[in-house]
């Protein structure tokens, strides 16, 4: 999750993060270096004595800044393709589980089960714990196996929403009489954050996420204890 003064992003937990914290990386050096070549040409041309202000065409110039620039893109475009596809490939996912936004709450129901499923309200801050985050908390979690193929189909009832779970690399948009899908493997057991990304109303800020990824037998023991 997020830290106090943290400027990147979070830890990645899905190899789908890995991937899209890569790309990030690669799109910030192309634009690093773009911007030391510009910078260094503005300081070339405004120090030196030996330009021809009076020139009107450059064969040469003219080739230049066409092939590079298209250079730069495909640079840019070929890992972002990859990556688009990636995140689109769906794979016998082991376990699937829908989410449902409302007005303020997330609904979740294991589809694979007969009847495990609930609703996730937001923990009141005076209700809070020792060690819990404010703003984040639900009164229910959403409990997944670690290291298995996971789907998450998305609607809404009222309005638009948006289920996303940054350390995941998820984010997809809950619409009122469809269904989304995305896919995501969770790398390592652990606790994660996320909250709604589409605004939604007046308590919009107030519909937290909690995804806790444990073990398989744990996750199995959980499903037996919730179906009771």
């Amino acid at each position: 999750m997020a830290h106090p003064s943290q400027l990147g992003f979070q830890d990645a937990a899905s190899p789908l993060m890995e991937e899209l914290l890569h790309f990030h990386d690669h799109t910030l050096m192309v634009v690093f270096l773009i911007s030391t070549l510009v910078l260094y040409i503005i300081v070339a041309m405004v120090s030196t004595k030996l330009t021809d202000k009076l020139i009107s065409d450059s064969q040469e110039i003219e080739i230049i800044w066409t092939v590079l620039p298209a250079v730069i893109l495909i640079l840019i475009a070929l890992p972002s393709l990859r990556i688009l596809y990636l995140m689109d490939e769906i794979n016998n996912p082991h376990l699937t589980v829908k989410a449902i936004g409302h007005q303020w709450y997330w609904s979740y129901e294991y589809t694979d089960y007969s009847d495990l499923g609930f609703d996730a309200y937001m923990i009141p801050t005076q209700d809070l714990l020792p060690g819990e985050f404010r703003l984040l908390e639900t009164d229910y979690r959403v409990v997944l196996p670690t290291n298995s193929p996971l789907r998450i189909l998305t609607s809404a009832e009222d309005v638009l929403h948006s289920w996303a779970v940054p350390a995941l690399g998820v984010k997809m948009d809950a619409v009122p009489g469809r269904l989304n899908q995305t896919t995501f493997i969770n790398a390592r057991p652990g606790v994660f954050y996320g909250q709604c990304s589409e605004i939604c109303g007046a308590n919009h800020s107030f519909m937290p996420i909690v995804i806790e990824v444990v073990p398989l037998k744990e996750f199995i023991d959980w499903s037996v204890l919730m179906e009771a």
